[in-house]
């Protein structure tokens, strides 16, 4: 099946790095279809609900089927949270939400989307997760919530590329790590960013997308930065 006769799904649109995605691949036009799902946007969704998600899945479901997903959603902080620099910060609900947006959110989308993908043929189901999820490159310790549920995601990955494969062994299932974008979620740490490592919204969604055309069927499973450099567990 080619790519003209499927579509593309990006959740979390509305977002900065969702956005450029969405728009990125619209561009290309490569896709029959580009669904672009997010809180705010006109095709809502709600990745802590699976009723909403249950609900999207249905819509795209009426369309062409999708060869493409982008899982594109995130949370890092609040007007009233930070991320956690010692165990002794910990907010139970706080950590609960946290693993809500970031790990069960995206396991329940893949619940819903990946019987919708082809059984046939190439297909990437993609997350943006972190580097900071690598349980091995953690050296600085801090952020617990956020770790804890990015690594979680890359646990998901893994997982999901094992079932997944017994039903199309052509599909790909990756986290990416797009680096440090300039977007609402990284505002409050932008200090401590290198000078020419802060990528704009639509750089990183080009390097990310550089990234998912050079896929092979055996990265599924595994975490890629935005070089296409794979990520230790």
């Amino acid at each position: 099946m080619s790519a003209g006769m499927t579509s593309a799904v990006v959740i979390g649109s509305s977002g900065g790095i969702g956005a450029a995605l969405a728009d990125a691949i619209a561009d290309e036009d490569t896709f029959g279809v580009v669904h672009r799902l997010s809180r705010s946007g006109d095709d809502r969704i709600d990745i802590a609900n699976e009723v909403s998600i249950a609900a999207a899945a249905a819509r795209i479901a009426a369309g062409p089927p999708p060869s493409l997903v982008i899982v594109a959603t995130g949370l890092l902080h609040d007007n009233a949270h930070a991320p956690e620099k010692s165990y002794r910060e910990f907010d139970p609900a706080w950590l609960a939400t946290t693993m809500a947006v970031n790990a069960i959110g995206p396991a329940l989308v893949a619940k819903h989307l990946l019987p919708l993908m082809p059984k046939q043929g190439r297909s990437v189901f993609a997350f943006l997760s972190a580097r900071i999820g690598s349980i091995s490159d953690n050296r600085l310790g801090g952020w617990y919530g956020y770790r804890m549920a990015k690594a979680a995601l890359n646990q998901l990955v893994r997982t999901l590329s094992i079932e997944e494969k017994r039903r199309n062994d052509r599909s790909i299932i990756v986290g990416l790590h797009p680096g440090t974008v300039d977007t609402a979620l990284s505002k409050p740490f932008q200090g401590n960013v290198r000078p020419g490592t802060l990528f704009t919204p639509d750089r990183a969604a080009s390097q990310l997308l550089d990234v998912i055309d050079g896929l092979k069927a055996p990265d599924s499973g595994k975490l890629f930065d935005f070089e296409g450099k794979e990520v230790a567990p």
